[in-house]
């Protein structure tokens, strides 16, 4: 016979108090209505039964469900979505919400129907993430319901975002090689499908026009290894009086194959060439030789934050608004990057 599970009437009976006492008790809402001494006595007899409050009682109760649904386009396959979403998750079960994840399959995909699915299940509230920083029109159902969005922003500007502050990664990237004596700095990679580039771009203009240097050379060549090889192999071909002393890479893939083409052509990365990534992409910026110097992308922190915010107007203490929070991509210093040669 599997054993009973302990009831709040069990835990009254054993610290000689009322059910109601012990409900304000586990549910934090004691003070002012039940004695610091009958407060003791009760989380004591809570502790000797192993007694914890049934969530979905608790939420019914409450007429909550203590869920946060979050829609992703494509968590499975993302190199980043598992830390945004795992910041997300511990920043709600930290808080007594459990997280309920929907893979929307793609960023082509309508996320309507995801979102709608989630309502019908009575969560308390919604985050919207994707894989790759972009503006999106937002779901009527988030609009329904507390929603935070997490990597994205609203094309209406009406909602709560928390995404990467790209512009000051550039920026901040650019004025690292800038600092190790670079000068002729090239941007390669990227496409317009993604907002993260022009911001980066911007910020890469940005640094080098504080240090009195006219606008740099972008290169448009994709997101993956073999577009950065290219890219770069052409770059490496010029004489060297117009070689570029360093290369500010869309992302880490791209950077992969400009270390790539720089082994081809025989240069040594720094000692010839230095070679900046942006994401600090796992398994990868940390696994190359030389290991990549790179901008990190803050997804945990995102996922957290959304979290957080999300919470804190579910629980009524603030509202959720429609500002968007910009988290710092923090400077990741390993071997690709060096003194001007």
């Amino acid at each position: 016979m599997p054993t009973r599970r302990p009831t709040a009437q069990d835990v009254a009976k054993r610290a000689g108090a009322s059910r109601s006492a012990v409900s304000m008790v586990m549910n934090g809402t004691a003070d002012g209505n039940v004695s610091a001494d009958l407060q003791d006595r009760i989380r004591r007899a809570a502790a000797q039964l192993e007694y914890t409050p049934h969530p979905i009682a608790s939420g019914l109760r409450r007429q909550r469900s203590q869920m946060i649904g979050i829609v992703t386009d494509e968590a499975a396959s993302s190199p980043f979505a598992g830390r945004m979403l795992a910041g997300a998750s511990q920043a709600a079960a930290a808080q007594g919400y459990l997280t309920v994840i929907a893979d929307a399959g793609g960023p082509a995909a309508d996320t309507s129907h995801f979102v709608e699915e989630l309502r019908r299940r009575r969560v308390d509230g919604l985050i919207l993430a994707t894989q790759s920083l972009r503006t999106i029109h937002v779901a009527d159902g988030l609009r329904r319901q507390p929603s935070v969005l997490a990597n994205c922003r609203d094309a209406a500007g009406t909602m709560a975002a928390i995404i990467p502050d790209e512009e000051r990664g550039g920026r901040e990237a650019t004025e690292h090689l800038l600092a190790l004596g670079h000068r002729r700095i090239v941007w390669i990679g990227g496409g317009n499908d993604i907002d993260a580039r022009p911001a980066r771009i911007r910020g890469f203009q940005t640094a080098l026009a504080s240090a009195g240097l006219p606008p740099g050379e972008v290169v448009e060549a994709g997101w993956d290894i073999d577009d950065g090889f290219r890219a770069a192999e052409v770059l490496f071909s010029r004489e060297t009086e117009v070689r570029p002393h360093a290369l500010f890479c869309a992302n880490d893939r791209v950077a992969t194959g400009a270390l790539l083409a720089a082994r081809t052509a025989g240069l040594g990365v720094p000692g010839d060439v230095s070679i900046m990534g942006y994401d600090d992409q796992r398994h990868l910026a940390d696994a190359t030789v030389p290991g990549l110097t790179t901008m990190a992308l803050p997804h945990e922190g995102i996922g957290r934050v959304a979290a957080e915010r999300l919470i804190a107007a579910l629980d009524g203490q603030a509202m959720i608004g429609t500002d968007t929070t910009l988290l710092e991509c923090p400077l990741v210093v390993r071997g690709s990057t060096g003194p001007r040669p």
